[in-house]
């Protein structure tokens, strides 16, 4: 058996291939929506975390399931453009995971997602040495086993542990419990701790759990981050959106650019924003991810939304 490569980030869990159709205002019930074009595009939190990585000259690894069909060979490809290692595990005869997402007028987006039990990743298909042959761990909580084996696995590596949740799936808090920088959204923070007010749940996130940080990503409002001794806020960067999707998926590519580079968290945070917002100004999950360049020129250039208001942002 082939030793596994030494690379900066492995990320073990979704991809998805994206049907992106633009319409002029959300469907009301037992209505009738025109559209004129549609995009079918790679998608998926951790895949396409990793192809940001790895297009910022990061050494990447991707571990994920798909099916058999031509969706899989979109993905495949789309790693091997970029460079990026793809351990797949593959599924004779099935059909890889496939979303569709509606863009209104304002670039918002609302995703339509598959649930397909074959191609769930199973703990029994993972290799240690994909995980703990790197220097950072991504997750999402969709296969919530399988990347809680990794994040077992690389906690005892001593290799710290990233995730993107944003849901509260069976056997979460297992989960939870070996994540080292915690990067959920809004309203998953507060359902897991079951508190309306977002200091307050990620206090108690970073406390029960045991993370080096925990932070929620608020949209417009940027994001807002709990170090166990401060809350540290950066406002989101105001540009023309195109689609929303994607956005958190950059933020997180940002987020661990910056822990390699062992930037000051707020130097990540604003990075993180300035990746998420550029990926905003075209259409698909990975449509806007930009050279390092045009992020820093972003950065020094555009304004920010005026959202440094705790009150509002703690009490949602």
């Amino acid at each position: 058996m082939t030793v596994a490569a030494q690379v900066d980030v492995v990320g073990v869990g979704l991809n998805a291939t994206d049907t992106v159709i633009p319409v002029e205002q959300f469907p009301e019930p037992g209505s009738k929506v025109e559209y004129s074009n549609r995009s079918v595009l790679p998608g998926g939190q951790v895949a396409t975390t990793v192809v940001a990585c790895q297009t910022w000259g990061l050494r990447t690894r991707y571990v994920g399931k798909l099916g058999d069909d031509d969706a899989a060979r979109l993905h495949r490809e789309a790693f091997r453009r970029v460079g990026a290692e793809a351990q797949i595990v593959t599924v004779a005869g099935a059909a890889s995971l496939q979303n569709v997402i509606l863009i209104d007028a304002r670039g918002e987006r609302t995703v339509i997602c598959q649930r397909n039990r074959q191609m769930v990743l199973e703990p029994g298909e993972l290799r240690r040495e994909w995980v703990t042959r790197a220097r950072v761990l991504h997750v999402d909580g969709h296969d919530t086993a399988a990347a809680t084996q990794a994040a077992v696995w690389a906690r005892e590596a001593g290799i710290p542990v990233v995730a993107d949740l944003d849901d509260t799936y069976p056997g979460i808090e297992e989960l939870v419990a070996n994540i080292d920088y915690l990067i959920v959204n809004n309203d998953f923070s507060r359902r897991l701790m079951d508190d309306t007010n977002l200091e307050r749940a990620l206090r108690r996130m970073q406390t029960r759990y045991g993370c080096r940080l925990s932070a929620a990503t608020l949209g417009e409002d940027g994001v807002l981050a709990w170090d166990g001794n401060d809350f540290l806020h950066s406002a989101a960067y105001r540009v023309p959106v195109v689609d929303t999707t994607g956005a958190g998926d950059i933020f997180r590519a940002g987020f661990i650019y910056g822990l390699l580079h062992e930037w000051p968290l707020e130097r990540q945070l604003d990075f993180s924003c300035a990746a998420a917002a550029m990926n905003c100004m075209a259409a698909g999950a990975r449509g806007g991810i930009r050279p390092l360049r045009a992020i820093e020129d972003l950065m020094a250039t555009c304004s920010r939304y005026q959202t440094d208001n705790r009150i509002r942002l703690a009490k949602g």
